[in-house]
């Protein structure tokens, strides 16, 4: 079998500095909000080069946070994407704003910036845009549009650790960058966990009382908050994976250029635009042919996955926002020709050439 990816792998190479991590953790007994989470802090703020960091419980909670502590609430719309996880419409729906949809480049599968423009209206608030699969959007562009009409910019960076635009990393471009570390992801965690980073120190103190129920003080509550803060293990398990990052990303980067090596000529492969580092936290395919081959990849013992089948406007939780099918063509395509082949910084060469030969002798 070749799984999606193997973080059994990856831990085999790390597990006696996870184990001491864990020992000297479990033997203070200080589990939350404790040292360990500081200084990832700290380290995650200085890789990112901005001035603030704060630890949370997962991206969902990043995301739905950032939004938060910018006053964004009911009456508000913000504008992002329809092909991406569920969780980033989700996110705005939780504090009473809506999100409103704009069709995605098909390259990239990131927000088309050519549309962004005619989706603006008063209520408008904030632009979130999602760095799809480890390849940004296009931030500059964004940003330009964002300063034009007063907006705020949320980024959505759950996939995209590491990744840069015209050497500016994912996540310092917005007023907030907000990071998953689901297991999966190219900076992953041994549980759930999430991370903000932005340039305002009062807008950080403001998050941070959020993620504590509001409070600064003990037993001090200033306003209506959350329970999300990122706890001392997860802290200390990230802090030993984020010395090892860049290699991380560097290994995908080589395991992609070999899959396109194979593919290009058979199916579309991912792009990479001019200025961008891709991280690869997905290595994507298009073909019209996508479930043939993801049937025969089964067959052979390779594990494949859909990202994602059903764009949001047309998720059945999402009807009331009152979208239909043909209102976003390009997501809506994709959805249809995707798939997400095995990557991960331990995968092998022998790995990638069967899956190509499986994928060739279909196509």
């Amino acid at each position: 079998m070749i799984p999606m990816v193997d973080l059994k792998k990856q831990f085999q190479e790390i597990k006696d500095e996870v184990f001491d991590v864990l020992a000297k953790i479990l033997e203070s007994s200080q589990y939350i909000l404790g040292p360990n989470v500081s200084e990832f802090e700290k380290k995650v703020a200085d890789y990112h080069g901005v001035q603030e960091a704060v630890g949370v419980a997962s991206g969902t909670d990043a995301l739905h946070l950032s939004i938060d502590a910018l006053g964004i609430g009911k009456g508000d719309e913000v504008i992002t994407t329809p092909f991406t996880f569920f969780a980033t419409a989700e996110a705005i729906l939780y504090t009473g704003a809506q999100p409103v949809f704009v069709d995605v480049d098909p390259d990239t599968f990131t927000i088309d910036v050519a549309q962004l423009e005619k989706k603006i209206t008063e209520k408008t608030k904030a632009i979130l845009p999602v760095h799809l699969f480890g390849h940004m959007a296009d931030m500059g562009k964004i940003s330009d549009i964002a300063k034009k009409y007063s907006l705020k910019v949320i980024e959505d960076c759950a996939q995209s650790f590491g990744a840069e635009l015209n050497g500016k990393k994912a996540g310092s471009f917005g007023d907030t960058g907000c990071f998953s570390f689901y297991p999966s992801k190219n900076l992953g965690g041994y549980g759930d966990g999430g991370l903000i980073i932005l340039n305002d120190p009062v807008m950080a103190d403001t998050i941070r009382k959020l993620r504590n129920h509001g409070s600064g003080r003990s037993y001090i509550h200033e306003r209506i908050g959350v329970n999300s803060r990122l706890d001392e293990i997860q802290a200390g398990i990230l802090l030993v994976k984020l010395k090892r990052i860049d290699d991380y990303n560097r290994k995908r980067r080589l395991k992609a250029a070999l899959y396109n090596e194979l593919l290009s000529d058979k199916v579309k492969c991912p792009v990479e635009k001019n200025g961008a580092y891709h991280v690869y936290h997905q290595y994507t395919i298009i073909s019209q042919r996508r479930d043939e081959i993801k049937k025969q990849l089964k067959e052979n013992g390779v594990s494949s996955v859909i990202y994602y089948p059903v764009p949001l406007h047309l998720q059945e939780a999402l009807k009331f926002l009152g979208y239909k099918n043909g209102d976003f063509p390009v997501a809506e395509r994709v959805a249809g020709e995707v798939l997400s082949l095995p990557m991960y910084p331990e995968l092998e060469e022998s790995a990638i050439i069967k899956i190509a030969e499986i994928i060739r002798k279909v196509v």
